[in-house]
């Protein structure tokens, strides 16, 4: 028996959904939300296709001004052999709230494939008809259509006649009939629509390097979300309902920043509404206040009582994403893959746990540890495209951009005494987080674990000087450095707090050997420098254990790595 809608928008009550593509984007982030926001009614993932699509390369979210983004993703996910199985799992966990699964595909036996597939863990299915920088075919290429696209529904729901989720059709605004696109493939077996989708696309020019920001294979061009969209968004709702009447569901979104803009949109007519790009303007930690006073506030106005716009107090108005420019001073060979890179100028501020992104336009951009601030310091190890560029082409008086920090600060447990850990190009970490504890007067050591023969750390010279540095050549043998752990344990002992920075299967048996000699889960702290692309809470790329590290900071205690599962 196919489900119903249990929200109306003649019920005069707030109901809130999280938008494909932002902060919902992997299980865990949907069982964060699950167990601290109970303010939102709808979870909506991101659009899964029937194979993996690695999506389109950084930068992929930009921010003009404060509150506009434009995003080019690409239609990243894991395709449906992943993610399904990890939504079962949510759902035999316990997990029993709407569950919103979008779903993308550039032909209707696709979409078949998808619907039948989710249909078991999905509440209802919404079908990416609108994205506006998806390859041809896919998206906006059957939304812009009303021929194409009702003839996909049409097709979609002859085929799945017995599903039980309702299916949901993510309309694109780059139109000038979604009224009549809504009403068609509603006519066609559609049991919902969801609008609206990005507008655009367009190209976004940064300001201070004045080249294209978006990079991928339709020449920087991406749509615009945020505070830029909301009047389109509005009139595209009001459109919709007035075309298809009072009865069909209608999920609503697009600049939603306040609960006068969420109050509007469902005067407009909007069942449900959407909650996206705002969460870049706050910080995760303050998710489930914002999303209580953003409903509250919102129910106040439906309800004619006088609000106090509380939420307003979660939000930044400052941008999130702002270029600096800056200048390559030097680039010194530590080994054949592994460089020194400084440059000009300086980051304010900056504490162990955060990070920053370089960005050379046209090439791309990755987050890094920054390792000095004075002068501007990089480890740069070789591994993929960007970092090659900067061996092979990077040259002194170069232009380089850096945006941020994001993270927070380490939250350093009291203790007398310290271990560093650090594997690899662990030290960029070691060198700021050493700076802090020395402020705590803590007395700290350092193991260090290089591929260099000849026991030589890259920032021994620096980090000798706070604390005893002692460096262990791998000599062929990976992470050879943590045979020497046990007899540094008994130098610092149970009492002490050990920081562990180096790749994950490093940091994990690091671990072991420390909990095999008695020291406690939560004296155990692990940079888990997990891959992001945004760095301001949006794309849920960096969550670990439902954390985001550009919100909570890199360092995490292993006693909350093993409670979330983590590690």
């Amino acid at each position: 028996m196919k489900k119903s809608f249990p929200m109306g928008h003649r019920e005069r009550k707030v109901y809130l959904s999280s938008v494909s593509g932002v902060a919902t984007t992997k299980t865990e982030l949907i069982s964060w939300f699950d167990k601290n926001v109970p303010d939102l009614d709808i979870f909506t993932t991101k659009s899964f296709q029937v194979k993996p699509n690695p999506g389109n390369r950084e930068p992929v979210i930009c921010e003009t001004k404060s509150g506009d983004f434009g995003n080019s993703v690409g239609l990243r996910n894991p395709g449906m052999d992943k993610a399904l199985p990890e939504l079962m799992e949510l759902r035999n966990k316990g997990f029993n709230k709407w569950l919103n699964v979008s779903l993308s595909a550039d032909n209707p036996d696709d979409f078949i494939t998808l619907v039948k597939a989710f249909d078991s863990v999905a509440d209802s299915v919404e079908l990416n008809f609108s994205c506006p920088h998806a390859k041809k075919g896919f998206g906006a290429s059957i939304g812009c259509d009303i021929d194409i696209a009702s003839d996909y529904v049409e097709k979609i729901h002859n085929a799945t006649k017995d599903r039980k989720s309702l299916l949901f059709i993510k309309l694109t605004p780059n139109v000038c009939n979604i009224g009549e696109i809504a009403k068609r493939v509603l006519e066609k077996g559609a049991d919902g629509i969801t609008a609206i989708n990005t507008v655009g696309p367009e190209v976004h020019m940064d300001e201070t390097s004045g080249t294209p920001i978006l990079q991928n294979a339709i020449g920087g061009k991406g749509g615009k979300s945020g505070k830029w969209v909301y009047t389109r968004a509005i009139e595209c709702i009001k459109e919709i309902r007035e075309a298809v009447g009072d009865d069909i569901p209608i999920i609503g979104m697009g600049g939603v920043w306040s609960e006068k803009e969420c109050f509007e949109m469902i005067e407009a007519g909007a069942d449900a509404v959407g909650v996206g790009s705002v969460l870049g303007h706050v910080r995760q930690p303050q998710w489930p206040e914002f999303f209580a006073s953003l409903k509250k506030g919102s129910q106040d106005l439906l309800d004619g009582k006088e609000s106090d716009f509380s939420s307003s107090s979660f939000v930044s108005e400052e941008r999130q994403m702002e270029y600096r420019k800056h200048s390559v001073e030097s680039i010194k060979y530590h080994s054949e893959d592994t460089v020194l890179l400084t440059l000009s100028g300086e980051v304010d501020d900056f504490k162990a746990g955060e990070f920053v992104f370089l960005w050379i336009p046209g090439i791309g951009e990755k987050p890094f540890s920054l390792a000095k601030t004075s002068p501007l310091t990089f480890i740069v190890k070789k591994r993929g495209a960007f970092t090659s560029y900067i061996f092979s082409s990077l040259k002194e008086g170069d232009d380089i951009y850096i945006r941020g920090p994001y993270g927070a600060e380490v939250k350093r447990p009291k203790a007398d005494r310290a271990l560093i850990i650090a594997g690899g190009t662990g030290e960029a970490v070691a060198l700021p987080l050493a700076t802090e504890l020395k402020k705590d007067g803590t007395v700290m050591s350092f193991l260090v674990g290089t591929s260099v023969d000849g026991n030589k750390g890259i920032l021994e010279e620096e980090l000798s000087s706070f604390g005893a540095y002692k460096a262990i050549s791998d000599s062929g043998k990976p992470g050879r450095v943590l045979t020497y752990l046990p007899e540094e344990i008994e130098n610092i002992g149970l009492d002490g707090v050990y920081y562990l920075i180096g790749p994950e299967i490093f940091m994990k048996i690091a671990s072991s050997i420390l909990k095999e000699k008695g020291i406690s889960s939560d004296r155990i702290l692990l940079s888990m420098e997990r891959n992001t692309m945004c760095g301001i809470g949006l794309c849920g790329e960096c969550s670990c254990g439902g954390h985001l590290e550009c919100q909570w900071g890199t360092f995490m205690t292993l006693l909350f790595l093993e409670k979330e599962g983590a590690i």
